[in-house]
Formats: structure tokens, C-alpha cells, sequence
């Protein structure tokens, strides 16, 4: 039983029974279906069945030489919008099945982003025909079980206008010292030590919250999952054409990393607004976006 179904409201599956059913609803009457060839000579095929706009589930099998299908994997995903980040991608293989892990390093969060491959069947055609790395960018997206809607820090205009320009020359920086500029990269470790030490003084007298407005961090011992904190820019409510349970699509800004979210209502504490935080655990998906069609 996949954990994150509640993310695109199916929260009320969790018998097996229920699940097989579902598995074959969506090959039986599927919104999209992918196809590609195999390895072993096989028919990868991919069957999305859509539940909303932007939420639906993906259930991945293999046709064999008899035409026979075999069930490999399901799970639920998130449509993202727009182009989250246009940096180098690498993608590999998971180890227990024919899925995919991406990675991204972007500089404007200061870590490298690991994403599940949502186009699995896109990439291995582009593989194929050469063409996977040529002009690529990635909209990522998560779900998430769990998320608390925060009140904004009070800024001024002079204070997110200062703001905006130290992110700039920290991003300028980081950049430089990926190309190994050693002023750069002492300029970094010293902006660290006096970051943790002007936190260190506040701490003991502020709330942690109010002293940090966005944050990316890795979350627990999977690869792909995150503890997050970003304004949201946007939000709208999906309702799932099964099961009716009300979805949150919230567009959140993580240090000028957009990307959207999806999260069961009833999972949210707390009312979302624009200009408002959400913080929460998200399972981070990714689509790669290629120029040429295959």
C-alpha cells in the first residue's frame, strides 16, 4: 500500500483488496498510456488514470513476448506547473525495479535535490535515441501526509529588497565556487560561521520560525523525502472524481524555488493563504521536460 494516496485523496484505500481493484480501474480505463521497449524485449507500459487537473495514479507494468501483463509498481503523482530549475540533470536506475531517480543540483537551496522520475517511459525513449540530456529542464512537485500553514515573517520593503540581493550574491558565489574560486568559497564559510553565530545569539531569546523564512532540508533515510518550509504564492483546492475528498494544490516559493504541493485537506492544519508558510514532510517527484518528442 503506497503511503502518499491520501495526497491525491484516496485516503479511504487501505485493504488490499481495494487497492487490486483500483490497479485495475486505472489499466482498464486509463487517461494516458506510455509504451516503450525493454531490455529483455518486453513492453514497458505506463497507465495514468487522472482523478483530477493536476492529481491522478500511475500503475507501471510489462507486456511479455505472449503478450501477457505483469504488474511491476504503482504510484500517485502530482502534475507540476512551470520550469522549476534548468541545471544538469542525472538520472539512475532503482536498484529493485524499473524506476528512476533524478538528481538536481540547484544553487538556489544549497542542496542536491533527489526526485522520483514521473515520466519514467519519456526518459527511456530520449535514452534510446540519444537525445535525453540535450536541452533538459525539470518541474518538480511533492506530496505530503502531513503540513502546518505558518504566519509570514513582518518584513518591509527595504528588508525583502535586501534580502533578495544577499540571495543573489550567495547564489553568485556559490556558483563561483562550484567553478573553484577560492574567494569565493572562503566568502561562503565565513557568511556560515556568521549565519550560525547571530542564530546561536537570537535563539535563545526568538522563535526559531520567526529568524527563518524558508528552508530545504533532507528528512529521514530516503533519499527523495524533505522537510520543507516556503511561502505560498498560490493555492487552489482539487476535489478527487472518485472518493470527492478535497485536495490542497499549493504553489510554494523555497528560496526562489517554485514548485507545487499537494496535500489532503484534512492533513493540513491550519488555513492557507497567499503570502503565508507552509511546513511540512514532502515526497519530492520530478518531470523532465525535453524539446524534441520521441
Amino acid at each position: 500500500m503506497h503511503s502518499y494516496l491520501s495526497a491525491i485523496g484516496l485516503s479511504s484505500i487501505y485493504k488490499r483488496n481495494q487497492l487490486e481493484d483500483l490497479i485495475q480501474k486505472v489499466i482498464d480505463e486509463p487517461t494516458e498510456k506510455n509504451v516503450t521497449q525493454s531490455k529483455t524485449n518486453g513492453i514497458i507500459v505506463e497507465f495514468k488514470k487522472s482523478f483530477s487537473d493536476s492529481l491522478g495514479l500511475l500503475v507501471c507494468g510489462e507486456y511479455d513476448e505472449d503478450n501477457k501483463f505483469y504488474f511491476n509498481y504503482l504510484f500517485p503523482y502530482i502534475e507540476g506547473n512551470g520550469i522549476t530549475s534548468q541545471e544538469d540533470i542525472v538520472i539512475e536506475r532503482h536498484a529493485d525495479k524499473e524506476s528512476y531517480a533524478g538528481v538536481c543540483d540547484d544553487i538556489k537551496v544549497g542542496v542536491s535535490l533527489i526526485f522520483y522520475l514521473q515520466n519514467m517511459v519519456d526518459y527511456l525513449k530520449g535514452k534510446n535515441s540519444g537525445l535525453q540530456k540535450q536541452n533538459t529542464s525539470v518541474t518538480l512537485s511533492a506530496l505530503s501526509t502531513q503540513g502546518t500553514i505558518l504566519f509570514p515573517i513582518n518584513k518591509n520593503e527595504i528588508q525583502i529588497r535586501k534580502d533578495k540581493k544577499a540571495s543573489m550574491n550567495r547564489n553568485h558565489l556559490i556558483e563561483a565556487a562550484r567553478d573553484g574560486d577560492e574567494d569565493a568559497i572562503e566568502s561562503l564559510t565565513l557568511e556560515d560561521i556568521d549565519t550560525y553565530t547571530m542564530l546561536s545569539r537570537k535563539i535563545q531569546s526568538e522563535d526559531v520560525f520567526s529568524l527563518v523564512d524558508t528552508y530545504f532540508m533532507p528528512f529521514g533515510i530516503e533519499c527523495d523525502k524533505y522537510s520543507v518550509m516556503g511561502v505560498i504564492v498560490e493555492y487552489n483546492i482539487e476535489i478527487n472524481s472518485v472518493t470527492k475528498e478535497e485536495i490542497y494544490i499549493l504553489t510554494v516559493d523555497t528560496n526562489e524555488l517554485i514548485y507545487d504541493i499537494s496535500i489532503n485537506k484534512k492533513d493540513l492544519y491550519g488555513e492557507p493563504s497567499i503570502g503565508r508558510r507552509f511546513k511540512g514532510i514532502i515526497w519530492l517527484q520530478g518531470r523532465v521536460n525535453y524539446t524534441h518528442s520521441f
